[in-house]
Parts: structure tokens; C-alpha cells; sequence
């Protein structure tokens, strides 16, 4: 890659050739197909946005996971991109979309460089967004995903993820 935005096929041979497993495969292409209806829908409501780049940014988001299956596969996902030439926007989109985002105070109490790890391009948060409403490769209601962060004590997450809901609802025209 040098900095080029790839396509769809040469995404998914990016995740193959790092060795991600067939499930995260699966899971990042229910991802993807789901930014993209949120993505058109955005847009047909007269908002910029990216199409292709929430395509690309939501099939290689969990590219971390090709090494490892924790909340640090954002970071470690981030460093493949950068490795192999990513444009920004792509390795932006996979370091900030978990956990709605991370705050700084998170960031340090996880040990992870100083960084910006909060979704703020509308790309970056319909691909959160995307991904927070995906389990394997299912669409889920938002409301399981926000009690089990409640229930596990990550309240400040289970916030963010609530408000990411509302935003994203509003640029759909829905009610949250």
C-alpha cells in the first residue's frame, strides 16, 4: 500500500494475508455491509460522508485481532496499518473504534501511548457505530450492547456508546 485507499478485495486479502481468523473475517464484512447502509442513509439526508472509505474502514477496523482478541487490538491494528501504508483516515478508524472510544484517563490506565482514541470524523463513528451494533455477524439492538457494558461496570462506555446512538439516529432521522 502507499497511502492509497484500497478496495473491497484487496481489504479482504489485507485480513487474509495478516492470518485474521475466519470468524473475525466474517464479522468485519457484517460490519462493513451495515456501515455502508447507515453510511447511504446518512448521505441520502444530504450530510458528507465517505462512502468508500466507511466500506474500507469497517472491513479492516478488527484487523488487530489477526494477533490478538483484546481491547488492545485497536492499537496493535493501528501499528499494522501504519506498517503497510494505510491511509490515515483508515488507521484513525481502527484505533478509535472500540469502546465508542477511549478517553485519555482509559488510555493511560490501560498503558496505551497518548493518542486521540475517540471516534470524531463521521466516518470513524458510523464504523463504531457498525461494529457496536454487530455481534459476530448480526445486527443486535443497541440496548443489549449498552446493559452489558452497564452490567460489567463500564459506565463512562456504556454513555458514550448511548450518545453515539442518539447522534447517529438523529443524522438517520429516527428517534433514539
Amino acid at each position: 500500500m502507499t497511502g492509497e485507499l484500497p478496495n473491497r478485495e484487496q481489504a479482504l486479502k489485507i485480513l487474509e494475508d495478516h492470518n485474521c481468523p475466519p470468524q473475525v473475517i466474517n464479522h468485519c464484512k457484517a460490519v462493513s455491509k451495515f456501515a455502508i447502509e447507515i453510511a447511504n442513509k446518512i448521505y441520502t439526508r444530504g450530510n458528507k460522508i465517505n462512502l468508500n472509505l466507511v466500506e474500507i474502514g469497517a472491513l479492516l477496523h478488527d484487523i488487530g485481532r489477526s494477533k490478538t482478541h483484546n481491547v488492545e487490538h485497536a492499537i496493535v491494528g493501528a501499528q499494522i496499518g501504519q506498517t503497510i501504508g494505510l491511509p490515515l483516515q483508515v488507521v484513525n478508524i481502527i484505533k478509535r473504534h472500540v469502546g465508542a472510544g477511549i478517553s485519555e484517563e482509559e488510555a493511560v490506565m490501560l498503558g496505551w501511548p497518548r493518542d486521540n482514541y475517540m471516534p470524531t470524523t463521521l466516518e470513524e463513528k458510523v464504523v463504531t457505530y457498525a461494529d457496536k451494533r454487530v455481534d459476530h455477524d448480526s445486527v443486535i439492538p443497541i440496548d443489549g450492547e449498552i446493559k452489558k457494558l452497564q452490567a460489567n461496570g463500564f459506565l463512562e462506555a456504556a454513555e458514550r456508546v448511548r450518545k453515539l446512538h442518539s447522534e447517529i439516529s438523529y443524522l438517520l432521522g429516527e428517534i433514539p
